[in-house]
């Protein structure tokens, strides 16, 4: 029998189920940088704590349903590669029929989430929506999947901003400067986790920046990536005023995507999950406590 894949919770419960499904605990990645967005909104305008909650809401129905429609889409190819072949629904464990109610729902949550926050945020949440679910299909006929994973992620920061002020940031290019940060942060990490797969994609006509480049450069790509997050969030702390409390912020996240690339060499990809999955949670979370701490001492 083949193992199952890494960072799945044991059990057959129900509830196990949807939340290995879509990977629930890895909501951390992005999260708190919707919260970031929030806390830059801030100094425009207040915050409540209703409207925090509505942002947790609909970042977390979001990213169900754009998981969940992936694992749909992706179900046969995913039958076939024996590093996903016992993902739930290649292993039965749970039917297509309920995984698309289940993303129906979400879709749903998501909606009247957005609805409940502003009408800017609500009239965009569908093209959010779209955007996610475009993702899915574009390893079958390019190799910049990743970056469309990217901007679709880094639409948590803009859209945790909306929620709050409902109009764009000023300056206009912090925005664009924080969802660039987290584009690149996202798209570096999953040409990452793509060299996994790299045979597998060659066999079945599957692109990625891996499979175009080699392993070798495909990891040079990845730290270029990580690079203009690291000068990208900078610039979003000069834009914001940010002060010496942010500077460490950024300092601390640049040092844990440092450590994250001396884990995976050309020829050994064996830490790979410790660098995918716990450091990538652990720098988004630094970073929006540094981000938090500058706005209460502010």
């Amino acid at each position: 029998m083949t193992a199952r894949e890494g960072q799945t919770f044991h059990g057959m419960s129900r509830a196990i189920r949807y939340v290995n499904f879509v990977k629930l605990p890895h909501t951390l990645f992005a999260l708190p940088f919707a919260l970031v967005g929030v806390v830059l909104a801030s100094y425009r305008m207040p915050v409540t704590i209703r409207e925090v909650g509505w942002v947790v809401v609909a970042f977390t129905a979001a990213r169900f349903a754009a998981m969940g429609f992936n694992r749909i889409a992706d179900r046969e190819i995913d039958a076939l590669n024996p590093r996903t072949r016992m993902r739930e629904i290649p292993s039965g464990a749970l039917g297509v029929t309920e995984a698309m109610i289940a993303v129906a729902v979400a879709c749903g949550l998501f909606l009247f989430a957005a609805f409940e926050l502003n009408r800017v945020c609500f009239l965009l949440a569908p093209v959010a929506l779209a955007w996610v679910f475009f993702y899915s299909f574009t390893k079958r006929f390019t190799r910049w999947s990743h970056l469309v994973l990217g901007m679709g992620s880094a639409i948590a920061p803009a859209g945790g901003y909306l929620a709050v002020t409902g109009a764009w940031s000023q300056p206009w290019w912090m925005l664009c400067l924080l969802s660039l940060a987290v584009a690149c942060w996202v798209a570096g990490f999953d040409v990452l986790y793509a060299l996994q797969d790299v045979e597998f994609d060659r066999g079945n006509a599957l692109y990625s920046i891996p499979v175009w480049l080699g392993e070798h450069r495909a990891l040079i790509a990845a730290r270029v990536l990580h690079v203009i997050t690291v000068l990208s969030l900078a610039a979003v702390g000069l834009a914001a005023g940010g002060g010496a409390i942010y500077a460490v912020g950024v300092f601390i996240a640049a040092a844990l995507l440092l450590y994250e690339h001396t884990l995976v060499k050309p020829g050994d990809i064996s830490r790979l999950d410790a660098a995918f999955f716990t450091m990538n949670g652990i720098i988004s979370i630094v970073y929006f406590g540094f981000v938090f701490a500058e706005r209460v001492v502010s």
